[in-house]
């Protein structure tokens, strides 16, 4: 590595976006100089933009992906409002994200990329980096293309295949500026490539390391030191894939194996991917012709004595509801995880939202209660993905665990956990009669009211399963009026006892004086913390509390609510929670909705808390 002489700046954090076409690799720097971050010590937290489409129009405002990055030396919960270094890599990257930064915000650009043809493309008249469009930004206009072309010259490779590296360029150069370490990453490139293409990008990367410290165009670099964090092993780790391990773990834990029954969906495509690279811990993956046959599936593999495990996003949960339904009745453990995406229809599939509550508590033909769930951020879909596991084999119910296309893209630090000290969930099967001899299938038991659950095949329990009314405690088909007033009351009350067996609703009231409560779920967590944060910096007083689980609502949940003159709940929909909260507890709360696809951002929630206050 190369020691650069330029004294160094030390920061508390710092905001990167990079940004630029999808097929320019900004995804791939971004994740890179986060594996170093994360290497390092910082605490972190990402957020990853890009379009539905596989390669957009290339160089249209349309076409534009980005990766943002903030790491600190002490504890964060988002990605950052305002990005304090902005990488863009071709004229419409700038222009799409030239808004969100903040005066005295730092610019790299490449410049090559600034030709007529692609300045008009996006609606410049004349080019921003000369026409003093950037007067008030650090600006450093970079010719990564051809000083890439340069640096190659030596390898068997034309020009066009040569820009192709210019992101490995730039992360070099932002590893400099930042003091990142390089060497995880050339271990990376070499893993990720053949020999030869590594190679390439490999010298891209040292190329842009070694600019940094012999050019003039930057006069400092900054060091942001390893955050104290709590001790442990730690590694970076996104929603998706942590979600995908506390399911695994969750069905380890139980000692059943894990069936996945899946339709391909963004966002929530990466479950498949990364469960079906676990065969050898007893995983079982189907990629299914649709939805439907992909819940089907996961039913009959809980009838067999499999924990049952279904993803997708919310288009996929409306072709589901039938088969859902058909859970409920048979009274059998399910995960379904819905991967929240901007509806409706196929709507926005790469941008996030939170609008799926209500389908997930109602979106189901007759009473078909089910316990709904919400991790708050990348690391806590573990913890929820574990708890799925814990209520459905527990309580012989499917479950909906509701993530969204924030979290399962995001990352953040992660404690592995002690797996010793996570809740006992080990399930036992019944395989003895349970009535005078007699097997009945729908015998409750007298604690959480759920029935048994036994492996087919199993000698002298034979029984019968399907959609039609069961009689209670033998399981035959009953059409008695009396009979199906008491099984709905049955379902209905088994998935309310839940909240016996859940801690009651926390909340973060610092004094116990604030008038003004913020409600959230979900991935609002963050960015409520950051406000609630900023608010109480400046002297405001508030308290702060936050649901994971929203059917049936935690213990307290009602007296809480009370206790405060006002109720703030932000949610990334048109006020779906806030429905469900004055419905249950009579409480006049009060709403902030956005549906743009983006997450919050810390200062318009901190601002609305203070209107309230």
């Amino acid at each position: 590595m190369i020691v650069s002489s330029v004294e160094k700046q030390r920061l508390s954090s710092v905001v990167i976006r990079f940004a630029g076409d999808s097929g320019d690799g900004v995804q791939l720097a971004g994740d890179r100089f986060t594996g170093e971050t994360a290497f390092l010590g910082n605490d972190l937290s990402t957020m990853r933009d890009f379009p539905a489409e596989i390669r957009a129009p290339a160089g249209t405002l349309a076409g534009v992906s980005s990766f943002q990055l903030q790491f600190a030396d002490h504890g964060i919960q988002t990605a950052g409002d305002r990005p304090d270094v902005l990488v863009a890599m071709n004229p419409a990257a700038l222009k799409a994200h030239l808004a969100d930064l903040p005066t005295g915000a730092e610019i790299i650009v490449d410049s090559d990329q600034f030709k007529r043809r692609s300045l008009r493309r996006v609606g410049y008249e004349s080019n921003p980096l000369e026409d003093g469009t950037l007067d008030g930004y650090r600006l450093h206009a970079v010719p990564l293309a051809s000083i890439t072309v340069e640096a190659l010259r030596e390898f068997p490779i034309g020009k066009k295949d040569a820009e192709r590296a210019r992101n490995m360029f730039a992360l070099g150069l932002l590893c400099w500026m930042y003091d990142r370490p390089t060497e995880s990453t050339v271990q990376f490139l070499r893993r990720r490539f053949p020999d030869g293409i590594a190679d390439v990008n490999i010298a891209a990367f040292r190329a842009g390391y070694a600019f940094g410290d012999t050019t003039e165009t930057f006069a400092a670099r900054y060091e942001v030191r390893p955050a104290r964090l709590p001790q442990g092993r730690y590694r970076n780790i996104a929603g998706n894939t942590a979600l995908s391990h506390g399911l695994l773990v969750g069905a380890q834990r139980a000692g059943i194996p894990l069936f996945l029954g899946a339709y391909p969906i963004t966002p929530a495509s990466d479950l498949l991917h990364e469960l079906a690279r676990h065969k050898a811990h007893g995983v079982r993956t189907f990629q299914a012709e649709d939805e439907i046959a992909g819940i089907a599936a996961a039913i009959g593999a809980s009838f067999g004595g499999h924990l049952g495990v279904t993803s997708t996003s919310g288009p996929g949960m409306s072709l589901k509801a039938e088969a859902l339904g058909l859970a409920v009745a048979l009274e059998l453990p399910l995960v379904v995880c819905d991967i929240q995406r901007a509806g409706p229809s196929t709507g926005m599939p790469t941008k996030t939202e939170q609008a799926d509550l209500l389908q997930a508590m109602f979106g189901r033909n007759g009473e078909s209660p089910v316990p709904v769930l919400a991790p708050r951020s990348p690391s806590d879909c573990f913890d929820v993905a574990y708890e799925a596991v814990r209520i459905a084999t527990k309580y012989r119910t499917p479950v909906i665990l509701l993530s969204d296309a924030h979290l399962a893209n995001s990352s953040e630090p992660w404690r592995l956990p002690d797996l010793n000290e996570l809740p006992d969930i080990g399930v036992r099967f019944t395989t003895e009669p349970n009535h005078g001899g007699e097997f009945w299938p729908f015998l409750r038991d007298s604690e959480t009211l759920a029935r048994p659950w036994t492996v087919p095949g199993t000698p002298g329990l034979e029984h019968r399963i399907g959609g039609l009314e069961k009689l209670d405690g033998r399981g035959t088909i009953s059409s008695d009026p009396d009979n199906h007033e008491s099984m709905v009351r049955l379902r209905a009350a088994r998935v309310a006892g839940i909240a016996n067996d859940v801690a009651p609703l926390e909340v973060d009231d610092p004094g116990e004086g604030a008038d003004v409560l913020v409600l959230g779920w979900g991935s609002t967590y963050g960015a409520i913390c950051a406000a609630v944060s900023a608010v109480r910096g400046r002297g405001g007083r508030v308290a702060q509390a936050h649901l994971r689980h929203l059917n049936p609502f935690p213990p307290r949940t009602g007296e809480v609510l009370d206790r405060y003159r006002t109720v703030l709940i932000p949610e990334l929909n048109l006020g779906q929670l806030i429905l469900l909260i004055k419905a249950t507890f009579g409480v006049d709360a009060v709403g902030y909705n956005r549906v743009r696809g983006l997450p919050f951002t810390a200062a318009e929630l901190a601002a609305r808390i203070e209107e309230l206050i």
